[in-house]
């Protein structure tokens, strides 16, 4: 039988290091608190203190650093500064070994943890963890590692499910939250209420002026930058997209609608814009309103117009989209004659005058003959303003009542859920026992249509009722705008002109009729 020799092995497996050397360690330690509060600041500085004296006062070990992170999350490791740089500087050979607390300070995400300690790991380098005392070199470390991670990765969806119920039960109670440092107009006042910024606020008026002047939001985001008005994050340039949102956010009017975003996950912190997948809460009222209601509601309208258009509103004039031609149709657009001389003069003619073989014959307009013709048409209108008001407040009270409309919803609905009840019975019936397919088919095709006529009346009811809310809305803020203007004004006003007027309609004849926003039509001579 041959002899065997066994030849004891030099070198640690893991590291590659002679086992008679007496080289140390390169030892650094990681420290991470999750908040940014004094007390967790308190405990930070603790932890670097607490692993450069123990690192140190290991004879086996050389300090290299103790790495750092505070107020970030562990359950993503893609944002840790300090933990991604640490990890760089082990893989680059400047760690052999690396000190923490335990797995719930080093990661909460089994797989971010893991695949950190096997990309250690290759290159020789071990991370002990104080708390659990698990070296990952160790035959039981890898095993003892996902374990703990896996605790640790539910405890942090137990806290994010905890915060996530906190703050929808503060959603549910009304009570607003707000992101102030990026909000324009308000701040956390002393009571932590919501409190109008003046000097902010004015900027916000100011958007909604201009736009109903008949800017757009890009020509707004322009003119702010222009004039060196910070932005809500306090930046030099604005965009249009924050001057849209500024437009349609219901806070100004002093209401919130609360949770129009929710988490996707805890791990990813992916956020969603809300359509539905959890509850929404409308909140009236929550709070001192910049602009009126009845202002917003217009502004709200106006947005709606220029969508409905089909077209783009690129002018920087309220008359964009609101003169029509009365020969072909076609919208009247700007062009400006003589542009570079005393003689600049602003018109305005039908774009499609030049368009085809025969052309349109409606004439040019000077703007400022716009304007006149405008507070001439007011005028008129002015003549039976009280009457006009009373029959406004009339058809609004007829279209604030959409009782007949819900009621009919109500049982329409009620009828659906009927259906698709009888439907549902009817496949398990067909699922339990045998029935004849075609009688089973033919009764199937009934309900299914009878479920289908059904959705299609709600579809119309619905939009019959949205139609109703969006005209109330254009009475409302006709009567605002009309019952504001007691005398004839002097000067053109651009927000008093979109308030009452739909639109104006030029005739080859020489005739502007201006159709305001209750239907009221009245003809003026250019």
């Amino acid at each position: 039988m041959a002899n065997v020799t066994v030849i004891p092995a030099t070198r640690n497996l893991h590291t590659g290091i002679r086992n008679d050397a007496v080289a140390k360690r390169k030892t650094a330690g990681y420290a991470r608190v999750s908040t940014d509060s004094e007390e967790q600041l308190t405990s930070y500085e603790a932890q670097v203190d607490y692993y450069t004296n123990y690192i140190k006062s290991r004879p086996e070990w050389e300090f290299v650093n103790v790495y750092t992170d505070e107020g970030i999350s562990a359950t993503d490791t893609r944002h840790r500064s300090g933990f991604n740089q640490m990890v760089q500087d082990a893989l680059d050979g400047k760690i052999d070994l690396i000190v923490t607390k335990s797995v719930s300070r080093f990661a909460r995400n089994t797989v971010d943890s893991l695949t950190t300690v096997r990309k250690l790991k290759e290159k020789g380098v071990e991370v002990y963890f104080e708390k659990e005392n698990i070296y990952t070199l160790d035959s039981k470390g890898e095993l003892l590692i996902t374990i703990m991670s896996s605790l640790a990765q539910e405890e942090s969806r137990s806290i994010s499910e905890n915060v996530t119920w906190g703050k929808r039960k503060r959603f549910s109670d009304g009570k607003v939250s707000l992101a102030y440092s990026s909000f324009l107009g308000y701040r956390k006042g002393e009571d932590g209420q919501m409190e109008i910024v003046p000097e902010e606020a004015e900027t916000v008026r100011l958007i909604y002026r201009l736009f109903m002047e008949g800017q757009t939001p890009y020509a707004i985001a322009k003119y702010l930058t222009d004039r060196n008005i910070p932005t809500p994050t306090g930046k030099e340039t604005w965009r249009h997209r924050t001057v849209e949102n500024i437009l349609s956010n219901e806070k100004y009017k002093g209401d919130a609608r609360l949770q129009k975003c929710y988490t996707v996950d805890f791990l990813s912190k992916k956020r969603k814009a809300n359509e539905g997948e959890v509850p929404q809460y409308y909140v009236e009222g929550s709070h001192d309103a910049i602009i009126e209601p009845a202002e917003w509601q217009l502004v709200q309208t106006e947005i709606q117009r220029r969508k409905n258009t089909g077209r783009s509103h690129n002018c920087c004039s309220p008359f964009s989209a609101k003169l029509k031609c009365g020969d072909c149709g076609e919208y009247f657009g700007s062009k400006v004659w003589h542009s570079n001389s005393k003689y600049k003069r602003t018109i305005w003619q039908c774009n499609a005058k030049f368009k085809g073989e025969s052309r349109c014959a409606t004439p040019h307009l000077y703007e400022q003959r716009i304007k006149e013709l405008f507070l001439e048409a007011l005028g008129i209108l002015m003549g039976n303003r009280e009457e006009i008001i009373g029959n406004c407040r009339a058809v609004m009270e007829a279209l604030a009542d959409c009782g007949p409309i819900d009621a009919e919803m109500e049982e329409v609905s009620s009828e659906m859920e009927v259906t698709a009840g009888l439907i549902q019975k009817l496949v398990d019936e067909n699922a339990t026992r045998k029935l004849d397919q075609h009688d089973y088919r033919k009764k199937y095709d009934g309900y299914a249509s009878r479920y289908a006529a059904l959705e299609s009346r709600m579809d119309s009811l619905e939009k019959e009722r949205e139609r109703k809310e969006i005209q109330y809305d254009i009475f409302s803020g006709f009567l605002a705008g009309l019952s504001e203007t007691e005398e004839l004004p002097v000067d053109f006003n651009g927000k008093l002109f979109h308030g009452l007027v739909d639109y104006a309609t030029v005739y080859p004849d020489g005739r502007v009729v201006f159709t305001f926003r209750n239907g009221a039509e009245v003809s003026t001579e250019i």
